[in-house]
C-alpha cells in the first residue's frame, strides 16, 4: 500500500504543536492594512487554534 501525501496547501498553512494542536495565521494581514485599525493589526498578529472537527480533518491532510 503507497504513503498517503501530505496535502501541499495545508502544509503551507497550518502547523502541528508538540501538543497536538493545530495552529494557524490568522487571515488578513496581506494587503489594505491602512483601511484596518492598530487594534486588529496587532490583533492578527496572534495565530490561533484549529478546533472541533476541523482538527482530525487538517490532521488527516497532513498525514499524522
Amino acid at each position: 500500500m503507497p504513503k498517503q501525501k501530505t496535502h501541499s496547501g495545508c502544509k503551507k498553512r497550518f502547523h502541528i504543536t508538540a501538543n497536538g494542536k493545530v495552529k494557524f495565521a490568522r487571515p488578513g494581514k496581506g494587503h489594505f492594512l491602512t483601511k484596518k485599525s492598530q487594534n486588529v493589526k496587532r490583533k492578527l498578529r496572534k495565530g490561533s487554534y484549529i478546533a472541533g472537527k476541523n482538527t482530525q480533518n487538517i490532521k488527516s491532510l497532513l498525514a499524522r
